[in-house]
């Protein structure tokens, strides 16, 4: 590709709209024949050839991707694994110093190169597995297109388009690229992926709008033509397309880190600086103390392996995985593996209308006829007021079916399978009525052939209306005229209209306010409305014989008999409804972000629960007061026109989005994107969900973009990290509860593996601080948290929730008016440190960026840094927060601290010798040995009792005593296991007995134990005796169960004086299934 090609594409203003045809010809150095477009001159195949080869193909630049090698460094390089290969650094030095003391070193600094590299590799994995995932999505295969060159029509790869090329497209086709059109035939184009319009738009060469994407004598990239065919010039390809541009504009938009992803770091830089700085403070201690460079360097190795959860980031990927692997079963694919547990924490899901909420299929919902309007509807209990069941015996509404039949250009795209699987081929509209046509008439396969078409004129700007003739004998005569089309129109042509019993009567004008009035009720509701009209012709004036000829026009226009009228929508999804009810059950905002209209948009809004209480407009009409006289404190859903978007102030977005109900209506990819931004600068966590290529930017900005997978754009499925394969939006509330389980899970987990770091780091402080000898070495440390530690904090991947109440809690971050203005606040101090780019202080982007390292340490000089930020609780529930540390640390750590201190002070006073005697080591005499070079292997000790401990006794002993301290963490982790399960529940409960992984974790772990102590060979590289007596390990049980009975009297203290809080019922909710979920 040229290199021009591979520049970032910049925003091109399109105003070939505005051009003649000659001029666009100029312009492109082409030639085209407005009259007889097929035989234009186009350019010729050598000219093609040389602008292919200037300009390059007609395609969009890949999305810039790492090279895997970089990707993996970066894992690697991660905070947690690079102080595993620092401590391993260490113990090799060590090894190198005095290979007889530190043989050992060999085996340490082995395994913690291999964990750092192995949890380097399980995240790189999860994260190509996940991308290899969605290019199995993505649809590779290289379209063709028609173009005129040289005269000729010639079929072409769209790849190789370019400037100033004559096409040719047609119903079905894809719009190869950016097109000026010149010549069509009641053209249509679906411009919902783009613009978010539900309805084709018409596309002529005449064009009277100023705006480009709403030019009717220009067609875009991507977009489907659903109706008639056209000619057009090319005008722009591959990036510099409509499309092309928003791809870039996707690109250039970077994407804030995850909550989890935060939360997890923040916690990884506090551990991890607790850890170097423990181990530095008492590398010093310990070498003023023995003035041996080796062991402080192993003490301080041995502080830092021991503050140092090994099996964390591998844990958490794993859980994560898990939870997506679940999420995949239930037709959500998940790209980026936070992203599971983001769902979960959102506050605000924007939402786009069509093909997301709505099926992107116009479907019949009322038909007026014999001044009744009639409802289709899955149950009688949904008819509303004036509306009555659906009856296809009703002759009105049997006209109206053949009407939608006949007199339509709709087709199958195949007719040797079920009628009900079939695809409709054609305009939107006409396919609706002859979707209900194919429901609702018996042999429908027969009806065009036994009422053959003599004659159609089909719809157009100028005439607003469809009319056909076909062979229907009647009373009259042998032909019938159908007709369909704008309702005032149609009515304007008609002299009479079927009364309540089908009979045909005259026109009055008491008869067009009852027309107007089911006008205006169909209208309100955001439908799509036509009318119907028919005409017997009379076979004195039309005989069998007669040849219909429209432009002769022997045929009439006037005195028709109006039918009625048909509304259509574009109707929700099943399980939408319900899907957003509990979403705002939930605690989540959902917000509506459409291109289309804002009465249509408040019509879908209103039947899914998205909207529920009065606008302000509504509550003035009801109140008979102006609009102006309503306080917006009484208002609490809004309706906002995309052209308001770029004049609103900050105070207009604070009343916005402090509503409980908002549609944005008529919107362009700017302004979901400025809408996502604003969101999150005010707290939110924002999901979008989206299909069309005009969501993708807001979808690569949001805090979790979901994207479409059968209707979804290629574009917006780049842009998402996450999928839904089915496109079904009620697969979100799966995820969100996913999400937010996989988050409790995630803290249980988290709490369960962190406790066992203090009793792993206290013994090596009193090693040097008292000294005692030391409880653990680092290869026993490793073994925990590698071994048995990793298997149980697995086991709560698969823990089940708690209690049915999760999708009533409220978002772990809720956003309110205190937690907005906290967060201002605390942007506000830090943007006192950042260098602005360009020394501007209004850039947005800037303002909400994360402070960069050096500026962080520049914050650190801050007194009201430390006074007012430092230590402020966090909003909302965190993954690490105060109650999980202070149960880790100082709570169960210590009394598992306690209970391995006192089994390993036991163990000493009961060891015997070989002999069978038994020294009866005091606390008093392990400080008095190690204070003079015991367990160093150099020489004797003299007990307080005047017994001589030997080497040999002393490295047996301390073998024994470290293996009850490594037996005795795993017990009391077991008890520590199910203590942790319950953060909403009591442990004694039978909820904890629910996870059958729970008790395969334990077996696991008790092997490994088994093993570690008790294995010969095995047990001798970790610095274990089989010779323990397995009695001792009853006290660390003992204890263990005091750990979990503490957990169940904090449990119920805590729910006394703080219980959990629940986010209220929002009133009114409909929570009985979508309307249209039947067909």
């Amino acid at each position: 590709m040229p290199k021009d090609k591979q520049k970032k594409a910049t925003s091109l203003a399109l105003d070939e709209h505005r051009l003649t045809l000659d001029e666009v010809c100029a312009r492109y150095k082409t030639s085209a024949d407005p009259v007889h477009p097929a035989q234009s001159a186009g350019l010729t195949p050598d000219e093609a050839a040389r602008r292919l080869a200037t300009d390059g193909p007609n395609l969009m630049a890949p999305p810039k991707t790492k090279h895997p090698l970089l990707r993996y460094l970066e894992c690697l390089l991660a905070l947690f694994n690079f102080l595993l290969l620092v401590a391993a650094a260490f113990t090799y030095l060590l090894y190198g110093l005095d290979p007889v003391s530190n043989y050992a070193n060999i085996y340490t600094g082995s395994i913690l190169v291999a964990v750092a590299f192995l949890n380097a590799f399980i995240e790189y994995y999860q994260v190509a597995k996940s991308e290899a995932a969605l290019r199995a999505f993505l649809n590779m295969i290289p379209a063709k297109a028609t173009a005129v060159r040289g005269g000729q029509l010639v079929v072409v790869p769209a790849s190789d388009l370019v400037k100033g090329d004559v096409v040719f497209v047609r119903m079905g086709d894809k719009v190869p690229g950016d097109v000026f059109l010149f010549k069509t035939a009641d053209m249509k184009v679906d411009n919902a992926s783009l613009t978010g319009e539900s309805e084709p738009q018409d596309r002529s060469p005449v064009n009277t709008h100023e705006a480009a994407l709403e030019a009717t004598n220009l067609a875009f990239n991507s977009t489907l033509v659903v109706a008639g065919e056209g000619y057009g010039i090319v005008v722009r390809t591959g990036d510099d397309t409509v499309i092309g541009q928003i791809a870039n504009m996707t690109q250039t938009e970077t994407k804030r880190v995850s909550p989890l992803t935060e939360e997890i770091e923040g916690f990884v830089k506090f551990i991890g600086s607790l850890a170097v700085l423990c181990a530095i403070i008492f590398f010093i201690i310990a070498q003023v103390k023995t003035k041996d460079i080796g062991i402080s360097f192993n003490f301080a190795v041995g502080v830092l392996v021991a503050w140092v959860p090994e099996g964390l980031p591998g844990t958490v990927t794993m859980l994560l995985t898990i939870a997506a692997k679940r999420m995949a079963g239930q037709q959500v694919l998940v790209k980026d593996l936070t992203g599971v547990e983001t769902l979960g924490a959102i506050t605000l899901l924007a939402t786009d209308k069509t093909g997301t909420l709505t099926r992107n299929q116009m479907t019949v919902s009322n038909v007026w006829t014999h001044f009744k309007t009639f409802a289709l509807v899955a149950d009688v209990r949904s008819l509303q007021d004036g509306e009555i069941a659906f009856d296809s015996s009703v002759k009105g509404i049997n006209d109206v079916m053949n009407i939608s039949a006949l007199c339509s250009r709709a087709r199958f795209d195949n007719v040797n399978v079920p009628i009900d699987q079939r695809e409709i081929i054609g305009d939107a509209t006409e396919s609706g009525l002859y979707r209900l046509a194919t429901q609702k008439i018996r042999d429908f396969d027969q009806l065009a052939d036994k009422y053959p078409k003599v004659l159609e004129i089909p719809f157009n700007s100028d005439t607003k209306w469809h009319m056909s003739i076909h062979k229907m004998a009647h009373a009259k005569g042998p032909f019938t005229m159908y007709i369909k089309g704008a309702p005032e129109r149609v009515l304007r042509i008609c002299s009479t209209i079927l009364d309540d019993n089908g009979d045909t009567i005259p026109l009055t004008d008491e008869h067009k306010i009852q027309f107007n009035t089911a006008y205006e009720y169909m209208a309100s509701k955001g439908h799509r409305v036509l009318a119907f009209a028919k005409f017997e012709l009379p076979g004195t004036e039309y005989p069998e014989s007669h040849v219909f000829d429209k432009d002769a026009k022997n045929f009439p226009m006037s005195n028709l008999t109006f039918v009625g009228l048909a509304s259509l929508e574009d109707p929700p999804k099943h399980g939408v409804r319900e899907a957003v009810g509990n979403c705002r059950r939930a605690g989540i905002k959902v917000v509506m972000v459409t291109g289309d209209h804002p009465l249509t948009a408040e019509a879908i809004g209103r039947k899914i629960n998205l909207m529920i209480s009065d606008t302000k407009e509504k509550v003035a009409k009801k109140a008979g007061i102006p609009v102006a006289d309503v306080r917006e404190e009484d208002v609490k859903a809004i309706v906002i026109h995309g052209e308001k978007i770029d004049s609103l102030t900050e105070e207009d977005w604070d009343i916005i989005f402090s509503k409980d109900e908002i549609i944005f209506a008529r919107t362009s990819p700017k302004h979901k994107l400025q809408i996502v931004k604003r969101a999150q600068a005010m707290g939110h966590i924002v999901g979008v969900t989206g299909d069309g290529v005009n969501d993708s930017p807001a979808l690569k900005k949001a805090d979790l973009g979901i994207a479409m997978n059968v209707s979804g754009s290629d574009v917006s499925k780049e842009a998402a990290a996450m999928i839904l394969l089915d496109d079904n939006f009620a697969s979100i509330i799966n995820g969100i509860r996913e999400g937010r389980l996989i988050f409790f899970n995630l803290k249980k987990s988290l709490r369960y593996v962190v406790t066992h770091s203090i009793p792993e780091v206290l013994p090596q402080l009193l090693y040097v601080v008292v000294p005692l000898p030391v409880g653990l070495n680092a290869l026993q440390i490793i073994a925990i948290d590698l071994g048995f530690e990793l298997f149980a904090a697995l086991s709560y991947a698969y823990e089940p929730p708690e209690s049915e109440t999760l999708m009533k809690l409220q978002p772990r971050r809720p956003v309110d008016g205190e937690s907005i203005e906290h967060l201002r606040a605390r942007r506000e101090f830090d943007n006192r440190f950042k260098n602005f780019a360009g020394g501007d202080t209004t850039d947005e982007n800037e303002i909400v960026r994360p402070l960069t390292f050096g500026e962080r340490m520049k914050r650190l000089t801050s007194g009201e840094f430390w006074s007012k930020w430092a230590f402020a609780s966090a909003d909302g529930d965190m993954l690490v927060d105060w109650n999980t540390l202070s149960w880790s640390y100082l709570e169960a750590g210590v009394i598992q601290y306690v209970g391995a201190q006192i089994a390993f002070f036991v163990v000493f006073y009961m060891y015997q010798t070989k002999d069978k005697v038994q020294l009866k080591i005091t606390p008093t005499d392990l400080f008095n040995c190690a204070s003079n070079e015991g367990w160093t292997g150099k020489k004797s000790c003299t007990l307080g009792n005047g017994m001589v401990y030997s080497v040999a006794d002393q490295n047996e002993s301390l073998a024994q005593a470290q293996s009850v301290w490594f037996f005795g963490i795993f017990v009391m982790q077991a008890w520590n296991l199910f203590a942790c399960k319950c953060l909403m529940s009591s442990p004694f409960t039978m909820h904890v007995l629910k996870n059958k992984h729970t008790f395969s974790s334990l077996v696991g772990g008790l092997a490994i134990s088994v093993l570690v102590v008790y294995c010969p060979g095995i047990n001798t590289a970790f610095g274990c005796s089989s010779w323990l007596n397995p009695l001792y390990i009853l006290i660390p049980f003992g204890v263990g169960m005091v750990l979990f009975l503490y957990a169940g009297l904090r449990h119920w203290i805590k729910m006394r004086f703080n219980p959990i809080k629940f986010n209220p019922e929002p009133l009114g909710l409909q929570m009985h299934p979508t309307r249209w979920s039947h067909a």
